[in-house]
């Protein structure tokens, strides 16, 4: 009899494309002590994932990004993928879905229908090879390839017009692995950490943003002081404007000087959205790594404020915890070691030890947040109950911050008006 698991998490790992930008998000799932290997009990399991995900990610998680999700035979065949909308959704099967003509002829439907298909844990079969032109992605699991194999089935993928993407990328001898065998994309635990690369172009990130991230981080923030430097720099005031002009703010009359907007925004939203300013260029824009790195800033902000709320014996506060997340991403958006930078800023010892060296129950926390990215269930299991969480809670918790996130991001990104527009 099939065991049902006491704890189970759901989490988005990114699926990256070899240049580091994001494809979409395979959408991984787990809990204690399934045992599942019958038809019946991957149907409940794939059913439960697609269930969870619905009623814990709101519209923000599903819209950001493709969602690669397992689909049974059972569960094509009863429509399950109509859902979602086929510009959110790669329907993912087994390979065992390629020599299953009725799950085939599902397939080729959905396929007409706007859906993008993928198949995962492929092995180099040329009697399956016909099939593939109903799929839009191969998936290699790289925990057990064959290197030759696996080239040639990427040159043969690619001579279809189809992606080919690495499973399993958990260390480095895999993902370089998967730039020779002819990768387009990779996921998995190490792939995902790799997506932090440096993303500071800004020209005033090395000046005018490192001070103006050191006075609103003062014990006792100097509001003068802020608006001077703010208005030193044309970039900087710009986005200020854009952000508090935005339609999040709702606001009756326009800002229209950094005095306006600061009073506007108070010190405490104004640290939150230090970062936005920061890693946008001079026309307000940036590209789509320095995009997901503000996400993530936000999102690591988000997780920790909120599970603040449930540790226990916690030796700092939530303004903290949130401090601790945004921090996080700190060296990739200046270029300067994390210890350097943390000792301009004023900030909790207890946070700077948690960064620094994973130290404390705050480090605890830290690292519990980065586990969560990672899909390592067993640290999720482990760092939790030391916490003293709500372990059942922790999935609903993620995507409700997750969701929040996007939202904010989508409506800062696609209703701020610049400074000196004029709105329409």
């Amino acid at each position: 009899m099939a065991k049902i698991a006491k704890t189970k998490y759901i989490v988005r790992q990114p699926i990256k494309d070899l240049q580091g930008n994001i494809l979409g998000y395979e959408i991984r799932y787990t809990g204690e002590n399934y045992g599942y290997n019958e038809e019946a009990g991957q149907d409940f399991l794939a059913a439960e994932t697609i269930y969870n995900f619905l009623t814990q990610a709101g519209d923000g998680a599903l819209k950001d990004a493709k969602n690669f999700m397992t689909f049974t035979t059972n569960l094509l065949m009863k429509n399950t993928p109509k859902l979602f909308a086929p510009e959110d959704l790669v329907i993912e099967v087994t390979e065992s879905a390629i020599i299953h003509p009725l799950a085939m002829r599902f397939l080729e439907r959905y396929h007409q229908e706007g859906y993008s298909i993928a198949v995962k844990d492929f092995q180099f079969a040329p009697r399956y090879i016909s099939n593939l032109r109903h799929f839009d992605y191969v998936m290699v699991d790289f925990h057990h390839v064959d290197d030759k194999s696996v080239k040639r089935l990427a040159e043969m993928v690619h001579n279809m017009g189809k992606k080919c993407v690495a499973t399993g990328v958990d260390d480095e001898d895999l993902y370089q692995k998967a730039f020779i065998l002819g990768m387009d994309a990779m996921c998995g635990r190490y792939a995902a950490e790799q997506m932090f690369t440096a993303v500071h172009s800004s020209s005033y990130l090395q000046s005018n943003f490192f001070r103006l991230l050191i006075a609103v981080t003062k014990d006792e923030p100097e509001v003068e002081e802020i608006e001077q430097i703010i208005s030193m720099d044309a970039t900087l005031t710009y986005s200020l404007l854009r952000i508090v002009n935005s339609a999040y703010f709702a606001l009756r009359n326009r800002a229209t000087s950094v005095h306006q907007a600061v009073t506007i925004l108070g010190l405490g939203q104004l640290r939150q959205w230090i970062y936005l300013m920061g890693c946008s260029n001079e026309k307000g824009e940036m590209d789509e790594n320095q995009e997901e790195m503000l996400k993530l800033s936000f999102s690591r902000a988000s997780f920790a404020s909120e599970l603040m709320r449930y540790a226990k014996g916690m030796p700092i506060n939530r303004n903290d915890a949130y401090l601790m997340g945004m921090f996080s991403t700190l060296p990739f958006l200046i270029a300067a070691p994390l210890e350097e930078i943390l000792a301009e800023v004023a900030i909790s010892s207890d946070v700077k030890s948690a960064l620094l060296n994973h130290e404390g129950r705050p480090g605890l926390l830290y690292d519990l947040i980065l586990a969560y990215e990672r899909a390592d269930w067993a640290a999720i299991n482990r760092l939790g109950e030391e916490l003293g969480l709500p372990m059942d809670r922790l999935p609903e918790i993620y995507f409700q911050c997750l969701d929040d996130v996007n939202n904010i991001w989508q409506q800062l990104m696609n209703t701020g008006v610049g400074a000196g527009e004029e709105e329409t």
